[in-house]
């Protein structure tokens, strides 16, 4: 059994299930940050708007976060088996964990990198699969937190090779998409409208790097995904 994970063949893995399942990842993602962007435009002048853009911003990366991992289970045998209304209701049970440990992780790695930058490469690395053990396994965030450095031990450099090439393509696709926006934006509402659709395009990559390294990591452990007694798969 190979015991080394391989950097090159995540990300082939992460883009092919982007490419495959673009018809659901990229639409879903659209009408989602549509109304965060919608209300990100409000935000102008009014600290309550600014509060509620940042709740419903944090819901909706939270819920969709959910949504891409249970797709990812859901391919592993080669086919999308559920639609996008039971890849959403799977996630429901499990937003205010996600939403927690988002939360815990954000700010633990934050402190870690203003302080020497290498405590926040270390928690972003041994957290990585922090939300698809969240969304398969069903733990509770504390729980989460050590099932995901146990599953990353051994392969902590891979992990955050993985991680830090996942994001360089995101920000550049991003910063692409942003000056394309600024561009040819002549309308507020296109302006929000562009902003929803270049948020769609990187969404899914975090995501889906994040469930394609649970599940590899799983395998070269030679493990299956610890479901707790009495509690059936996501997708059940």
């Amino acid at each position: 059994m190979n015991t080394n994970l391989s950097v090159g063949d995540t990300l082939r893995q992460a883009f092919s299930i982007y490419r495959d399942q673009a018809g659901v990842l990229l639409p879903v993602a659209f009408w989602l940050f549509l109304g965060v962007a919608i209300v990100e435009g409000l935000t102008e002048g009014s600290f309550g708007w600014f509060l509620l853009a940042i709740v419903l911003a944090l819901t909706v990366s939270t819920l969709y976060q959910g949504m891409v991992v249970g797709l990812v289970q859901d391919v592993r045998d080669g086919r999308r088996d559920s639609s996008i209304g039971d890849l959403l209701r799977s996630v429901a049970p499990v937003v205010l964990p996600l939403l927690g440990a988002g939360l815990i992780v954000g700010i633990c790695a934050g402190i870690g990198f203003l302080l020497l930058l290498v405590p926040g490469l270390y928690l972003i690395t041994i957290w990585a699969v922090v939300a698809p053990v969240i969304v398969i396994e069903r733990c509770g965030i504390a729980d989460a937190l050590g099932r995901s450095r146990q599953l990353v031990r051994g392969n902590g450099w891979p992990v955050l090779g993985v991680l830090a090439l996942a994001f360089l393509i995101t920000a550049v696709v991003g910063a692409i998409l942003a000056l394309l926006g600024e561009a040819i934006a002549d309308s507020e509402i296109l302006a929000v409208v562009l902003s929803a659709l270049g948020t769609a395009v990187t969404a899914p990559i975090a995501a889906l790097v994040a469930s394609v390294l649970y599940f590899r990591l799983l395998e070269i452990k030679g493990q299956e995904p610890a479901s707790p007694p009495g509690q059936d798969s996501v997708l059940e």
